[in-house]
């Protein structure tokens, strides 16, 4: 059994060894290049403004509920108790309303978000096949930090695509 296992890795070297002698491969850092990108700086500036808008309106939705609370508290001794289970349930549906906002928030900046990178990531994957196509590589691998690559000793092409996209 030990000996079919050694075989095994035997044969998957032998057989990695010529594929990569028979492919030509490269490798770019992705992360590098989309931040890079005039593109993405406005997208980021374009969601920054999103997201600080939607902040404010959360905020100020929270300030209301808090001050709210604040006076329902102080007046609940002196109320009735009819009164303080209405106002406890108009609290409870505040609430609810804040955090519902909250979350088709984050959904619609989610959203956002995608909408304004999609076309840019596809810009860029145009850019690098290109760019490979014409260097003859037939692998480019994404060297962005954690990206799985351990070592990126080849040829890069951040620069090559950089030039092909204008910057």
């Amino acid at each position: 059994m030990k000996q079919l296992k050694t075989l095994a890795i035997a044969l998957v070297m032998f057989v990695g060894t010529q594929v990569s002698a028979q492919s030509k491969m490269a490798h770019i850092d992705v992360q590098a290049l989309m931040t890079g990108m005039p593109e993405m700086k406005t997208a980021q500036s374009q969601i920054e403004k999103v997201q600080a808008t939607y902040d404010k309106e959360y905020k100020t939705m929270v300030q209301e509920y808090q001050t709210k609370l604040q006076k329902y508290e102080q007046e609940a001794p002196t109320v009735g108790e009819a009164m303080n289970e209405t106002r406890s349930k108009e609290m409870q549906d505040m609430g609810g309303r804040i955090q519902q906002y909250r979350e088709n928030a984050t959904k619609e900046l989610q959203q956002k978000e995608l909408d304004l990178i999609k076309p840019i990531m596809e810009k860029a994957q145009g850019a690098i096949k290109k760019v490979a196509k014409a260097k003859g590589f037939q692998y480019v691998l994404d060297s962005t930090t954690g990206s799985g690559v351990l070592v990126a000793d080849g040829t890069d092409l951040l620069a090559d695509v950089k030039k092909e996209l204008g910057f």
